[in-house]
This record gives C-alpha cells, structure tokens and sequence, in this order.
C-alpha cells in the first residue's frame, strides 16, 4: 500500500489542475450583480478598525506587475483589499457552503472559498490562521469565519484581508462592489494604501471609477497594456 502522503500529493496536484484549468462557466448561469452580499467586518470602518485599502480592478499596483502577479488575470487587481489589524474577525458576505479550506488558490499564508447561489464564490485571502470550518459545512451571511491577517506574515507591514468574488470555477473574477451592498463611494475616499487607477492618457476616462472596473477571465489577454500610461513605473521604466 503506498504510504498516504505518496496518495495526497497527486491529488493536491489534481486539485490545483482542476481550480486553474476547469472551463468558466458562461456568464448566463452566473448570478447578475443586485447587491446580495455583505462586507466582510463588522462593525463601522476606521483607522482602528478597517478601511478599503485597495481597489479591484486597474490599480496603479496591479498595473505595474500586470506581466507577472496579474498576468494570468488580465494584469488587474482582481479582488479588494481591506487593510485591518491582525486578528479582526471576518465575516461570511452571504449564505453559502464551505468550499475549500486553504485551497490551491495561493492568498498566503491562509484562504478560505464559499460557495454561493448562483454559482457564485467568495475567496478570503491572507488568512491569520487556518480556518475551523470544514468543506461542505453551511455557513450563514455575516457569521465569523476566519482571522485576518498578513500577506508578508508579520502583522505589521501589510495586514489586509483580500477578498475576491468568482464565479465557481473560478476562472471568471467579478467586481465586487455591485454584489456588496455598502457605500463604496466613502469607503474608496478613506483607502488607507493610497493607490488609484492607472491612466492611460490616450483614454484618460477609462477605468477611473471604482465602479466601472471589468471583470476578468483568468489566462485572457492583458486588458490594460497602454500606449501612454500614468503615473509611470518607478525609474520610467514600463
């Protein structure tokens, strides 16, 4: 009998496979945008408390590595960060059913996904602590379901929960802020990371709003290589 680590490293690798390369679903089986979901704290945002702190969508950030962190995105940002202290609870934004508990979606060092009606999913990045739910454990709007924490894991230079909306076989990345009923116009004045959209002066309208941000299709063609970009890499360079 081969021994059970042999046993669960292919199938971690199947997982993998399947998360990355399964087909979308067609945007007519996946639920439109009313406002059904919740925000992902409790409790009013704050300098001590939460705050926006990264846009989904062309943000100057994801722009600059759209060859390579975003590149399999389409080069955006393609979730929302929430800058918060380590340890702030995290809410489930709408009734679902656990999905997967620190899957093959990176996010590190911890991620949860939640699986909602109409082939809808939420991922929760940055995790503190692997979460205690199960797989196939139903979980209601606004219940805790996990810690946030850090992506650089020390709790003090980038504490943020990331927080995408996907279609299920997560090869489809939604703007979240038509799905989540808040007063995203508020919460995008007081982002605490200070980036906005990257412009390109060509079309200098284009993708400036929180609001008018497009999805993206994982492993489709750059959406945002311009021709005359702004603000410009640091050094000048492209």
């Amino acid at each position: 009998m081969l021994p059970r680590r042999l046993i669960a490293l292919p199938l971690a690798l199947l997982g993998v496979a399947l998360a990355h390369y399964a087909a979308p679903l067609p945007l007519s089986a996946v639920a439109p945008p009313r406002a059904q979901f919740g925000l992902p704290f409790g409790g009013p945002p704050g300098p001590d408390t939460w705050l926006l702190g990264q846009g989904y969508g062309n943000t100057t950030g994801a722009y600059r590595q759209r060859r390579s962190t975003y590149g399999n995105l389409q080069g955006i940002h393609a979730g929302l960060d929430f800058s918060a202290p380590c340890g702030t609870p995290v809410l489930a934004i709408g009734d679902g059913v656990v999905a997967e508990v620190d899957g093959p979606h990176g996010s590190p060092p911890h991620n949860l996904v939640i699986n909602h009606a109409g082939n809808l999913s939420s991922l929760y990045g940055h995790l503190r602590v692997r979460s205690k739910l199960r797989v196939g454990q139903q979980v209601k709007r606004g219940q805790v379901v996990g810690e946030s924490g850090d992506s650089q894991g020390t709790c003090v230079s980038a504490p943020h929960l990331h927080l995408e909306l996907r279609d299920r076989s997560h090869q489809r990345f939604f703007n979240p802020l038509p799905y989540i009923a808040a007063d995203w116009s508020t919460l995008a004045l007081a982002g605490s990371f200070g980036r906005g959209y990257q412009y390109d002066l060509t079309q200098p309208r284009k993708w400036q709003s929180p609001d008018s941000q497009p999805p993206a299709l994982r492993g489709g063609a750059l959406l945002n290589e311009f021709r005359n970009p702004w603000p410009p890499a640091p050094g000048g360079a492209r």
